[in-house]
């Protein structure tokens, strides 16, 4: 990220393990449903549980925006929300006209989140690029 802070230290550690818990829930969750073992209720909550270390980054972030006490680290990375929220929303709405009128294939929703991701780039490349502009 911009510095290595005590809060942005934190946030790494968290959004690491939290990633790792996804690919390792995913995993499982792919390997039981290919494998038919899963079924009913049960089937419902194994698909639902790659979703929650997702989610938790979600909260992971808004947890780092409290924690970090440096004002311009904090607002670096609220300019890197807003474009990544941006983009995902620009993309997904732009799709949503189109696969409405036929035009293009159905997506499925968790690709929304897997935009706003690709978007934090976006908005890491833009604070990149503003750096030597603000100096």
């Amino acid at each position: 990220m911009f510095g290595a802070s005590p809060a942005i230290k934190r946030y790494n550690r968290r959004v690491i393990w939290l990633s790792l818990g996804y690919a390792a829930l995913l995993l499982a969750a792919v390997a039981l449903f290919a494998r038919g073992a899963v079924h009913g209720p049960v089937a419902y909550l194994v698909a639902i549980l790659p979703a929650l270390p997702l989610i938790a980054i979600f909260m992971v972030i808004g947890r780092y925006l409290i924690e970090e006490t440096d004002e311009y680290l904090r607002d670096r990375f609220v300019r890197q929300l807003l474009i990544a929220t941006g983009f995902a929303l620009s993309v997904t709405t732009a799709w949503g006209f189109l696969e409405n009128f036929g035009l293009v294939p159905h997506v499925y929703a968790y690709y929304a989140a897997v935009l706003w991701f690709a978007g934090t780039g976006i908005g890491a490349l833009v604070n990149k690029l503003a750096i030597g502009r603000e100096a």
